[in-house]
């Protein structure tokens, strides 16, 4: 570990806390061993908070290693010793809030407000949940279906997940793959992106000092190319889990096929945003700037493509812009700022080139630059309104990742909701009407895996995170989701004894 000598202590001391290395194997902190490093930025000022040793093969061998061996004792145990854990390690997030939410802020700009009150709230809740769903995952009545023979259904752990989590949402991706996994008795590797590795670890630590058994919970910090293709390919990893962009969901798909294990992803997304001319447009203005710019528009729920009825077009784009331009930009730590910088130069300089492409086709009202003086120093860039780009454009149809949203009129309720489909991506969208035979329509007909009602963003435990097409398949969340971490048995046994005899008769006569 090195410390370039940041002054982070007020924010999170990350140094201190990771002293040890970014790898948690079998309950321990340790180095990596790839022999190469990779620095934690804060995008709000560029400097580097700390540097730490990438995880190469051999580190995901013995974490592979470390969750096969916990296994049998973690599925042997009973589903109210699994929840009692649970229920434990819930109380100790709570107990840490404020660590996680500093330790949030501080490696993903995100306004602490926003982790103080949405990611890690977000994060205990689904502990709770888990620890409360350990107890409820069952099998199915047993019943006499054929003859004198009973059957009954027995659900499973699968053994070893192979997960793979993402810079945007580190902290509640981290939850999401893990609770239901280790909830329905199976034990986890998970590669966090090496971008936000911080409240990943935190996460374990919080597990093991919650009594979960060393080697349930596993934490690699690597590449994608080097610690993610081998964990997905390993011949030991059961189910492989991977949130991320649809390109290299493609790839995860391709070297998991090799070993025909279970996949479970959730990839990119370009929600819309559908306005009928009956909505409350007051509300469907200030719905679209919560929902395009939430965590600086890097969220693959977030609205992308408003798409307003004609007689409301023009209000509409006047008020959201007007509305865009009173966000805040600032340090995530001061309690007045509304938005963050984005996860690096890099990001923001790809979500620039999309906008500055779009000049030449379409009208940006409101954004489309960086800020000036002090914040020139992060990745930070305006909110952005961009009006009257045609359905084919690259703005329009390409996964942007930022603070941008674009808005397009339609005529007719049937243009609407086709314009709305109209992209290879379905895991969320909005619509936005006062009449309730529209707006049920509206959730019959846009193909998308959650559909909201005058409102965009909220999600909740208890019901299911997932898309369709381009957007992957599985849940994240809810009951859903932890049946994706079981297998199925059928278990079947004679009743009287003779009936083995009298079916080895019938197919091959007397003998």
């Amino acid at each position: 570990m090195h410390n370039p000598g940041i002054a982070t202590p007020d924010r999170f001391p990350a140094e201190e806390r990771f002293a040890e290395g970014a790898q948690y194997i079998a309950g321990r902190l340790t180095r990596g061993t790839s022999g190469r490093t990779h620095a934690v930025v804060d995008p709000a000022s560029g400097e580097e908070v700390l540097t730490y040793e990438l995880a190469g093969t051999a580190d995901v061998d013995r974490a592979v290693a470390a969750a096969r061996a916990a296994f049998p004792g973690w599925a042997g145990a009973t589903p109210g010793e699994r929840s009692d854990a649970l229920h434990r390690f819930a109380a100790v997030l709570a107990d840490r809030a404020e660590d996680f939410a500093r330790a949030e802020s501080l490696q993903c700009g995100k306004p602490l407000k926003l982790t103080r009150e949405f990611d890690v709230p977000g994060t205990i809740d689904n502990a709770a949940f888990f620890a409360g769903a350990a107890r409820h995952l069952q099998g199915q009545s047993a019943g006499e279906y054929s003859g004198d023979h009973t059957s009954y259904i027995r659900r499973e752990p699968i053994g070893v997940v192979g997960s793979i989590a993402p810079w945007n949402y580190p902290l509640q991706m981290a939850a999401w793959k893990i609770l239901p996994a280790i909830a329905a008795g199976n034990t986890i590797v998970l590669k966090p992106a090496e971008l936000t590795p911080l409240t990943s670890l935190l996460f374990a630590r919080a597990a093991t000092d919650a009594g979960i058994p060393d080697g349930v919970i596993n934490i690699v910090t690597g590449t994608g190319r080097e610690a993610g293709e081998h964990l997905v390919g390993h011949p030991d990893v059961a189910m492989t889990s991977f949130t991320g962009s649809t390109a290299v969901g493609k790839r995860v798909a391709e070297v998991a096929t090799a070993t025909v294990k279970r996949l479970h992803l959730e990839l990119g997304g370009k929600a819309p945003f559908v306005v009928f001319d009956d909505a409350d447009l007051e509300a469907a203005a200030h719905g679209a700037v919560a929902g395009s710019l939430i965590n600086t528009g890097q969220d693959c729920t977030a609205a992308t493509r408003a798409y307003v009825q004609r007689p409301l077009y023009d209000a509409f784009v006047a008020r959201t812009a007007a509305l865009m331009e009173t966000v805040r930009l600032g340090d995530p730590f001061a309690a007045g700022t509304d938005l963050g910088p984005l996860i690096s130069h890099v990001q923001r300089d790809r979500v620039a080139g999309f906008v500055d492409r779009a000049r030449a086709y379409a009208r940006v009202v409101t954004g489309g630059e960086a800020p000036e003086g002090e914040l020139a120093k992060g990745a930070y860039y305006r909110p952005t309104l961009i009006a009257d780009a045609a359905q084919d454009s690259e703005v329009v149809q390409s996964e942007i990742f930022g603070p941008v949203l674009v808005v397009l009129p339609f005529d007719t309720d049937d243009e609407g909701l086709a314009l709305a489909n109209d992209t290879p991506y379905g895991l969320a969208a909005s619509a936005w009407s006062r009449d309730v035979y529209r707006a049920n329509r509206a959730t019959r007909e846009i193909k998308a895996g959650c559909v909201w009602i005058n409102d965009h963003i909220p999600i909740i435990s208890e019901m299911p995170h997932g898309g369709c097409k381009s957007s992957g398949y599985g849940k994240d969340m809810s009951a859903y989701s932890f049946e994706e971490y079981t297998q199925i048995k059928h278990v079947m046994f004679d009743n009287t004894a003779v009936a083995a005899k009298d079916w080895h008769r019938t197919v091959f006569g007397d003998r």
